[in-house]
Parts: structure tokens; C-alpha cells; sequence
């Protein structure tokens, strides 16, 4: 798969940190006073970094990354989504459609990286997604209202493996906590080549 990531100049690098610490996916290390692309797959190719580079020693490159992707890709035959809106901050907090759901709270990002997350994932749950980083907003507070009100089933949070996604896994586990409900739960991590990294059942 190529995608566009950053590249960064040694030679040029002062060291001032100002890159690592802009880059929310945490793709950027400072080792030995210089600034190191430590994870590539991390990298999400906007480039918050580089204006903020004093040097000029960051640029962009298109790039083969590893990975196939998830090898169900082919398999969709169509949507599984059955209710809207599905932005978490645009969902009312009590609809007709939450009550008895199984549902579904996941980073938006997971959908376009693994290849069939209809049927996976949203097939027969009620769908709530969100991203973290560019909402600029915390959900546990509409999290929270959402699992208080209605007659949840269970549910399921997919975040990818990067850690700005940890936003969404921290805003469920607060209205998990604050809801007063024991709901069954479980999260799924998408790897940023498109496949299951990992689970959590609780």
C-alpha cells in the first residue's frame, strides 16, 4: 500500500522537539537530539509537524508501508448501517433505535482501513462514530447519557492501533463508569494495515 508520510532530515534537525510534540498519532521520537519517524504505519501523512519545523527538515514522500490489509476485503456485498445520524455529537441521546441495541462505538478511521467492517462490526448494531482528534471534543459525557437512558445490550468499541484513537477507548470506558449500568463490552484495535490487532471481552 503507498501512502504519503514524512521524512525527516537529520542533518538539518536542530533537535528543538517542537515536531514530536505536534504529532498526535505519537509517530515522532526525539532519540540522541534528533527527531526520528520511530513508526511509519503511525504516520497519518497531514504533516502538523512541519510547519512547525524551524529548519525545514521535515518533508512528505509517497511510500510503500507493509501490509496487505485485511483478507476478507472482498467480501462486502453492502451496508449493514441501519439508523442516522452516526456521528457520535450528532445523535440524539434517546432514539427508538437504542433500545435492546447492541452498539457499536468506534474511531471512524477503522471503517476505510479494514475492508469489511460492515460485516463484521456494524451488521445488526447500532452505529455511533467519531474521531477524537478532529472533533476536538471529549464524548463521555453523550457516551454517557446514551448508555443511562436507553436499555443497552452490549456493546463494542473499534479504535485503531494508533494513539490518538486512545480518545474514543478513554471517552467509552468513562460513560461505562459513570453510567450505572453493567453493560457487557468489548474492544476491537484495527491495525493501520487493516486487520484485527487485538481484542478486549469484559
Amino acid at each position: 500500500m503507498k501512502r504519503r508520510i514524512i521524512k525527516i532530515d537529520g542533518d538539518k534537525c536542530s533537535g528543538c522537539g517542537l515536531c514530536a510534540a505536534a504529532c498526535h498519532e505519537g509517530a515522532i521520537e526525539m532519540r540522541d537530539g534528533k527527531a526520528l519517524l520511530l513508526r511509519e504505519d503511525y504516520c497519518d501523512g497531514l504533516g502538523n509537524c512541519l510547519p512547525l519545523c524551524p529548519t525545514g527538515a521535515i518533508d512528505f514522500e509517497e511510500k510503500e508501508t507493509a501490509g496487505t490489509g485485511s483478507p476478507e476485503t472482498n467480501l462486502q456485498t453492502g451496508s449493514s448501517l441501519s439508523q442516522w445520524p452516526v456521528q457520535i455529537k450528532l445523535a440524539p441521546v434517546n432514539a427508538p433505535y437504542f433500545e435492546g441495541a447492541d452498539l457499536l462505538i468506534s474511531a471512524d478511521c477503522c471503517a476505510y482501513a479494514y475492508g469489511n467492517f460492515h460485516n463484521d462490526f456494524m451488521k445488526d448494531r447500532i452505529t455511533l462514530i467519531g474521531c477524537p482528534k478532529l472533533d476536538g471534543i471529549d464524548y463521555s459525557e453523550k457516551l454517557t447519557a446514551i448508555l443511562r437512558t436507553n436499555k443497552i445490550r452490549s456493546v463494542t468499541v473499534t479504535r485503531m492501533e494508533v494513539p490518538c484513537c486512545g480518545g474514543i477507548e478513554r471517552a467509552a470506558v468513562n460513560a461505562f463508569k459513570s453510567c450505572g449500568r453493567i453493560i457487557p463490552w468489548q474492544e476491537i484495535v484495527i491495525t493501520t494495515c487493516g486487520e484485527r490487532a487485538e481484542a478486549t471481552i469484559i
